[in-house]
């Protein structure tokens, strides 16, 4: 087995160093985060930084890069207080890589790749109507990264999702709703349907379901 080193990843050269340690974590959730400016102009983009932090209350965490340079989605949601997330469908996969392009503040993710802007109840964060699974999140506080990086935690506020992908005991059929997971910074992927246990307890090692 291969020893590497904080000494030796400091030494890659810079593309390849940022491919090794964006693989680490193993596959990652895909979304798209939608978001609105001021005047209401829609912004999309894709993370893979989406992380559960709690369920009661419902808390859900989104790492942003630095903010040396403008970041639509971190102002937008800031300057808002809401934004969406919405699960990567499989059948759309270019389209949701190339919203990290780096678009001009007057063009429209969700029309220069070919989504489809939706809102729902008076939420002022715009949902993507091609995703199974969408969250309306409210900002709750955000918490700075020795290396630039924001933390930005939210509260879950609404969920729309397929009827058919929500199972008796509220686990969520993610492989029958098309979701996509990510590897590194560029790797989409389809999923196999998952091999499920119960609650583990000592003493009794857990069967498959």
């Amino acid at each position: 087995m291969r020893h590497i080193t904080a000494a030796d990843i400091h030494g890659f050269e810079k593309v390849y160093r940022l491919n090794f340690v964006n693989g680490l974590p193993g596959f990652k959730s895909a979304n798209l985060v939608g978001t609105a400016a001021p005047d209401g102009f829609p912004n999309l983009a894709i993370f893979s930084s989406v992380i559960h932090l709690g369920s009661n209350p419902p808390l859900l965490g989104l790492v942003t890069r630095p903010t040396t340079v403008p970041r639509h989605t971190y102002q937008n949601l800031k300057d808002s207080g809401c934004y969406t997330l919405n699960h990567v469908p499989t059948t759309k996969l270019a389209a949701a890589h190339y919203t990290s392009a780096d678009f001009p503040s007057g063009i429209s993710e969700f029309e220069a790749c070919g989504f489809t802007a939706e809102y729902h109840d008076g939420f002022p964060a715009p949902y993507v109507a091609e995703s199974a699974v969408s969250i309306g999140m409210r900002f709750l506080e955000e918490h700075a990264i020795s290396n630039g990086t924001v933390l930005v935690v939210g509260t879950v506020e609404h969920v729309y999702l397929r009827t058919a992908g929500l199972r008796d005991d509220g686990t969520l059929d993610l492989v029958s709703m098309g979701t996509a997971a990510i590897s590194g910074l560029d790797g989409y992927h389809e999923v196999a349907p998952p091999v499920r246990f119960g609650y583990a307890r000592p003493g009794k090692p857990p069967v498959a379901e």
